[in-house]
């Protein structure tokens, strides 16, 4: 028999012993199925559905995981542009060749307002290059500034090697060569001892005792300068009060830190009248910017640190800034208490719970255009073309204000200005906004963006009313930074009495900085002076105020 015949053989061998397993294999499960008809279906539908729920289970597994790392990419990407990008605001079209013009073009303007902002636009661009002109005339080499005149001068005097005044005549008496390098020495404590005298009046033989010098802290051998610079070191240089301990240890004095932090309660509790009436002379004026910001707190009911929030009221007139504490709340009952009987004009940020102040008697909202920029900047990636498109607008309203700053107009004429090139510029960007938001898609960062700027323009476009508004809240946010600055170093406050201490010594240091008067200095003759309104209410505290001092020449 052949090889080919024997491996036939053995496959049709095989494949009937096959047929016979699967014949029987067959049969049982036959039997199975008829002896109880459901038992078969039901293990199978059983089977299904744990298999569905186990697909579906990983499926939404599998979107959470993709949803978390879309937001991962969008905090990488928007840390990356903190670390290594540009931190200006100021938005320049890297594309010298881009047609702003005709990215508006269906904006479905009326053939007035088209000719406006054209108009302006062109206005606008032809000052900007003609104030770049300006100051690269003026650039000047940079040059080394000499030391301040009023600084004490220790001189001394080298002479050449083997100099003798019997051998040797100078050529340079009267005008030598001389360098100056700046010397600093170490603080240092000192005990000023202050003896009263008594006397006996020849007239009336009377005895006379000299007063005890009235003290900022009663039973305290702690001086106005001694407490000022607490405040300084903790709130201006950021250094906390167990830092401050350490450096008095390190110079020979050893203050308990129970006792400096009494005195920074001391010192709060006496300048709290003054900052009660800063907040009255502050609402009766007529223009306020509004922000809040994160200050940690110790709650021991809580037995943590929570996050509570320090309102930030500024009077961009005057420079004057009130910190406010109201047990750490964000909600809408501090905005609606904080500004119960305010009439004027207050510009604030995004947040929804200002809206609360919409519509009451004598209140009108400015929002922020600093705002509504950075959302169009965290949409650049997502839509680039519509992202420069809009500010591109938006740099353009800045130019404007560029322009009154460095021309110095007056309120007026800064109103006039804004009405001729800005508002034009504002109308095309209105209808450029409602255009777009119909072709983009949604929940995008760039319909996000015309979404955020669309609900809040007419507050928006407001700041061209009058020449005294601005035109974002950057000043605020700039008077809330040392806030910022200073939770990194001192991490949290240890109760409400703290953090509302705080407060008050933060809108001092504000009014201080922005009326160009040194803190320290303001600090000691208010400690100096603070006693001399206890008892005669004939006098207004309000004098002890900082632009008050300064105007009236005492700093």
């Amino acid at each position: 028999m052949s090889e080919n015949s024997i491996d036939k053989d053995e496959l049709i061998r095989q494949l009937l012993t096959d047929r016979d397993r699967l014949f029987r294999e067959n049969s049982r499960l036959r039997a199975a199925v008829n002896a109880d008809p459901g038992s078969g279906k039901q293990n199978y539908q059983e089977q299904l559905a744990t298999k569905d729920s186990i697909i579906n289970k990983k499926e939404a597994l599998l979107e959470e995981k993709n949803v978390r790392i879309a937001q991962l990419e969008k905090q990488v990407a928007y840390l990356s542009r903190q670390l290594y990008g540009g931190k200006a605001e100021r938005y320049i079209n890297p594309n010298p060749e881009a047609r702003q013009l005709d990215l508006f073009e269906g904006a479905c303007l009326l053939p007035g307002e088209k000719e406006a902002a054209i108009k302006a636009e062109k206005e606008i661009k032809a000052e900007k290059e003609a104030r770049a002109k300006r100051m690269e005339k003026a650039k000047n080499t940079a040059v080394r500034k000499s030391l301040p005149e009023n600084l004490e001068r220790k001189v001394e005097h080298v002479y050449p090697e083997g100099y003798n005044q019997e051998e040797w005549e100078l050529l340079d008496e009267k005008d030598p060569l001389y360098t100056e390098v700046l010397v600093k020495e170490p603080a240092k404590f000192y005990v000023l001892r202050t003896y009263r005298h008594k006397a006996i009046r020849k007239a009336d033989r009377m005895i006379v005792t000299a007063d005890c010098p009235t003290k900022p802290i009663a039973k305290s051998y702690a001086s106005s300068s001694l407490l000022a610079d607490l405040m300084v070191d903790k709130y201006v240089d950021h250094i906390p009060f167990y830092r401050q301990h350490k450096q008095f240890e390190r110079l020979g004095v050893k203050i308990p830190e129970p006792t400096i932090l009494g005195w920074f309660q001391q010192v709060s509790d006496l300048l709290m009248p003054l900052h009660f009436r800063l907040w009255e002379l502050m609402k009766n004026t007529d223009y306020l910017q509004c922000d809040e910001t994160t200050l940690p707190v110790v709650r021991n009911d809580k037995h943590k640190t929570v996050k509570g929030y320090l309102w930030l009221v500024r009077d961009p007139m005057s420079g004057r800034q009130y910190f406010y504490w109201d047990k750490g709340s964000r909600s809408g009952e501090v905005v609606l208490k904080l500004f119960h009987g305010y009439q004027g004009a207050l510009q604030t940020d995004g947040y929804e719970r200002y809206e609360l102040m919409e519509g009451k008697k004598g209140i009108i909202l400015l929002s922020c255009w600093a705002h509504a920029r950075r959302k169009f900047t965290d949409a650049i990636k997502n839509d680039k073309e519509r992202a420069e498109n809009a500010l591109e607008q938006i740099q353009l309203l800045y130019d404007v204000e560029r322009q009154i700053k460095e021309q110095e107009l007056s309120f007026e004429d800064a109103a006039a200005l804004r009405k001729r090139l800005a508002y034009p510029i504002m109308v095309r960007l209105e209808k450029w906004l409602v255009t777009e938001h119909a072709k983009v898609i949604k929940g995008s960062p760039i319909e996000t963006a015309i979404l955020y700027t669309y609900k809040r323009f007419n507050k928006l476009s407001r700041y061209h009313l009058d020449g005294k508004y601005n035109i974002d809240n950057n000043g605020i946010e700039n008077a809330a930074r040392p806030v910022a600055v200073g939770r990194k170093n001192y991490l949290f406050c240890q109760n409400d009495d703290t953090a509302e201490s705080t407060a008050i010594i933060y809108s001092f240091m504000g009014c201080c900085k922005a009326n160009g008067v040194d803190f320290r200095t303001w600090m000691i003759y208010f400690l100096d002076h603070v006693h001399d309104y206890d008892m005669d209410y004939t006098k207004d505290i309000a004098e002890l105020l900082p632009d008050k001092l300064k105007t009236s020449g005492i700093l």
